[in-house]
């Protein structure tokens, strides 16, 4: 193994609870019931728009277009003030001296992306930094696919760490392995036909 690739929310950032506040404050704008923790964690999937119904927006009063803006605008400044999982910027240390490559993937924009890892001073742990185009959170896999291929990646070297279904049928897709910790964004029984962990201390090879 010569790479681990990293998701950032909800596995490096732990952003569930912000999220999850986000998603309240704005289905109580929209006039709909807000869902709980437990329902958060068994609707939250990708792509975010299917989130999205399954929480109970109406897009015919406004658009998921809409709704993903008035959410990134929320999110940004306050995930700054957020923390990041216990022991993950040691495990992450561990794998750099064990000669690893670390690579960060995320749904995230890919400037709202260096800003986190800048002011959460995890920029330099990094070896590249992997982000989308845009604000929808739509996958992660195409991105994956350049770089392996710009950058002749074989899978067997690969390790991906997520926290969700979607990281794990990225992986499953480039044919890496991957495990999933547990305390992300969906919950425990979603995740468990999967290798997961729920201290970062579990996974240093």
């Amino acid at each position: 193994m010569k790479y681990i690739i990293w998701d950032f929310n909800g596995t490096i950032l732990d952003d569930v609870d912000l999220c999850l506040d986000l998603l309240n404050e704005m289905l109580t704008e929209e006039g709909h019931p807000v869902v709980t923790k437990k329902r958060y964690l068994d609707i939250f999937t990708f792509p975010v728009i299917d989130y999205y119904k399954k929480a109970g927006f109406d897009f015919k009063k406004s658009s998921f277009e809409d709704l993903a803006v008035r959410f990134i605008n929320r999110y940004q400044k306050k995930s700054l003030s957020q923390k990041l999982y216990k022991n993950v910027v040691d495990t992450i240390k561990r794998f750099k001296e064990k000669g690893y490559k670390n690579i960060v993937l995320s749904a995230s924009k890919h400037d709202n992306l260096i800003e986190q890892l800048k002011h959460f001073k995890i920029y330099d742990l990094f070896d590249d930094h992997l982000g989308t185009k845009d604000i929808y959170a739509k996958s992660k896999l195409d991105i994956a696919k350049d770089y392996f291929k710009n950058n002749n990646i074989n899978p067997k070297d690969v390790l991906m760490i997520g926290d969700t279904l979607h990281d794990a049928n990225i992986a499953r897709k480039l044919g890496v392995d991957v495990i999933l910790h547990i305390n992300g964004h969906q919950s425990k029984n979603r995740l468990k036909r999967y290798s997961v962990f729920s201290d970062f201390n579990e996974i240093i090879y």
